[in-house]
């Protein structure tokens, strides 16, 4: 029987709810990847609130009602100055918004200034903040599993995306750019797959200092 991962169709005969924590469980299966129940329930969470595209943009507006450019780095400034509440609510945004993105469109930002490293970084951060200012302590473990291992999760939404993978020169290029940046594993595996050589984590190393 074809998973809900593998097959759309199913996914019209359950709620979003339904779909997300499946795919989410094979996602983390397939990734061999073992972490609290919390944290694959906040990955679900995660997917049913980017279903509306809208969360993914600034809610700030200017006078003519179009929405203000915000940097990563000026929401985390931003985030860092506010009262108490308010850091909790953008660094959430900053941490979820970075790690959707890097997850589910990696690919497009290898090809602009801003890659997904500086998303790495600045989600990792924003996690690691928040579970210094949370107040429960299981959520709080949440958020310091995030910022411990944000690549591992970028893998796992990046592996829900990747329904179909296609194999141009370029895409494999990419792909092997990615893996030099960041060691991402379930690149290397992909890049396996096709029958290209690899370097290891050590060379990777190297490789990044020249």
């Amino acid at each position: 029987m074809k998973s809900k991962l593998d097959s759309n169709t199913n996914a019209l005969f359950v709620s979003p709810r339904e779909y997300f924590s499946e795919v989410v469980g094979t996602a983390m299966t397939k990734r061999n990847l073992q972490t609290y129940p919390a944290v694959q329930k906040y990955l679900v969470d995660l997917l049913e609130h980017y279903l509306d595209a809208r969360n993914l943009h600034d809610d700030r507006l200017d006078q003519t009602g179009a929405p203000v450019p915000t940097t990563l780095a000026e929401m985390y400034l931003r985030a860092n100055n506010a009262e108490i509440a308010e850091r909790r609510e953008l660094l959430k945004k900053l941490g979820d918004r970075s790690l959707y993105i890097s997850g589910f469109f990696g690919d497009s930002l290898e090809r602009k200034s801003v890659d997904i490293e500086y998303y790495a970084d600045m989600g990792g951060a924003a996690y690691e903040s928040l579970a210094y200012v949370s107040k429960e302590d299981t959520t709080a473990k949440v958020y310091k599993v995030f910022s411990q291992r944000f690549l591992e999760f970028v893998d796992v939404l990046t592996y829900i995306s990747q329904q179909s993978f296609i194999k141009s020169d370029q895409s494999i290029l990419r792909l092997y750019d990615r893996y030099l940046r960041t060691g991402s594993e379930l690149a290397r595996e992909k890049l396996i797959e096709m029958g290209v050589v690899t370097v290891s984590k050590d060379n990777i190393k190297l490789i990044r200092q020249d």
